[in-house]
């Protein structure tokens, strides 16, 4: 019996030891209790802090949880939030004795003394909420992932929305901008606008001086949506937006939900050469001479920052590409070909289609800004342009428009009148061009068109002026 008992004060010292060497979720409670406190005895407190806390579960301790369930309730309910006001919240919600009384909410308001650096506090309450979220989100992700029925594909979208859930919560908080803040910054825009060379440009390189000159450039943070029906162009004309930038060692990625990577580059050495598409793909070259010239592009092309991916179609699939690129290559333009080919697997599979483009084109609206690179998507547009007598494109001839049109903040048309049959206007036969580049939004802006030069043996797009030149 008494060897039992030693052995029962074994085990348990043993299990003591354990406990020691476990492991707590991290937490806070010190500055839990500030963050509340300071918003009992300051209204400008609670209105900073609820301005960035967004949810109860950035609390660890549960009482601590109930208070700010109590405090919100009373901010949405436009009531004063005091002691007094959140000890009768509690009250009557019956959680007023669960949370340890009046006495621990006075204890609470007794710890700090003003709601000085109550923004600092709060964010350190997200950090360690967003530690927690991680610790629960691979646990989750580390059972499914054993289950082998489950699709690779969908664990990985399942893993990216939780990954992007959690950089919403780093981008909460205050994001007011004050006049004299906002005129500030207008001004350093405005020097180094004036500042800069007239060649030089605010963006990335659309690949055409008449272009350059109506956008100074595809602009940071902003989606851009070019539109044609096929056999207009589309890619060919992005292809040489991608070259024109890539050849000043601006990195690019190209997302292909159509074409092969290969094929991409194949079509991107004819943008870059006076070589014929024909040549690349099917009939070789008769001459020694045109491999040899062949060889020396090849040298060029090769240190090119170009970045390819032809697997990618779910939207969540190409975000994580995107970050991806951005964080190892430092990609400063993203083309996307195009968006009627994407997806959204998270979807409900009884969502209408117009539901998931605007999810789509929210996304990538979103990414943009994020990563504060130009996107460019291709659309495909609707037949209806076939039903009129000119064919020319307009905005309600995007496919599921509503969304596109509203994220977009530019949305451009490629038009070749040639293409039905139809003679070019006075105006683009006088820039000696064959193609139409119709900007038909500009949120930044004006809307404008202008003349393009499209090569069809080459399947590459010039400006007029420039269309007897090498490429």
């Amino acid at each position: 019996m008494e060897s039992q008992a030693k052995e029962f004060r074994k085990n348990d010292s043993n299990r003591v030891i354990e406990l020691e060497k476990g492991k707590l979720l991290p937490h806070a409670i010190d500055i839990e209790e500030a963050v509340l406190g300071a918003m009992m005895i300051s209204m400008n407190g609670a209105h900073e802090c609820l301005l960035i806390l967004k949810s109860p579960e950035v609390f660890y301790k549960i009482e601590n949880v109930s208070i700010f369930k109590s405090i919100q309730k009373l901010y949405q309910e436009g009531a004063p939030i005091d002691l007094l006001s959140v000890s009768s919240s509690l009250r009557t919600m019956g959680l007023l004795n669960s949370i340890g009384g009046d006495i621990y909410l006075i204890e609470l308001t007794q710890k700090i003394s003003s709601s000085a650096h109550i923004e600092f506090h709060c964010r350190i309450l997200i950090q360690y909420y967003i530690r927690r979220k991680m610790i629960f989100d691979n646990a989750e992700l580390s059972a499914l992932a054993y289950d082998v029925e489950k699709d690779i594909f969908e664990l990985m979208a399942h893993a990216e929305r939780n990954i992007g859930s959690l950089r919403e919560q780093t981008s909460t908080g205050v994001s007011d901008l004050s006049m004299k803040e906002g005129l500030t910054r207008i001004g350093k825009r405005i020097e180094v606008l004036t500042l800069k060379k007239s060649n030089e440009l605010s963006g990335c390189f659309t690949g055409f001086k008449k272009l350059d000159a109506i956008t100074n450039g595809w602009q940071n943070s902003d989606l851009i949506v070019i539109g044609a029906r096929p056999g207009m162009g589309k890619t060919s004309l992005v292809l040489k937006t991608m070259l024109e930038n890539i050849k000043q060692n601006i990195p690019v990625g190209f997302i292909s939900c159509e074409m092969s990577s290969e094929q991409l580059m194949t079509r991107l050495v004819a943008c870059n050469s006076n070589f014929d598409l024909n040549q690349l793909l099917r009939t070789g070259f008769n001459e020694s001479i045109y491999f040899e010239e062949f060889i020396i592009l090849k040298g060029k092309m090769e240190k090119y920052p170009a970045y390819f991916d032809d697997q990618s179609s779910d939207v969540y699939d190409v975000i994580a590409k995107i970050r991806f690129w951005h964080r190892k290559f430092g990609i400063r333009m993203v083309i996307i070909d195009y968006l009627q080919l994407m997806s959204c697997k998270l979807l409900n599979k009884n969502s209408i289609r117009e539901q998931e483009i605007a999810t789509i084109t929210r996304s990538l609206k979103r990414l943009a800004k994020e990563l504060n690179i130009p996107i460019i998507v291709l659309s495909q547009l609707g037949r209806d342009v076939e039903n009129r007598s000119d064919r020319r494109p307009l905005l309600k001839d995007l496919r599921e428009s509503g969304a596109i049109e509203q994220d977009a903040d530019l949305v451009a048309f490629i038009y070749r009148p040639s293409y039905y049959g139809i003679e070019l206007d006075d105006a683009m036969l006088r820039q000696g061009a064959n193609t139409e580049f119709i900007i038909a939004k500009h949120r930044n802006g004006s809307l404008d068109r202008k003349g393009l030069f499209f090569d069809e043996s080459k399947t590459k797009f010039t400006d007029p002026q420039d269309n007897n030149e090498s490429y």
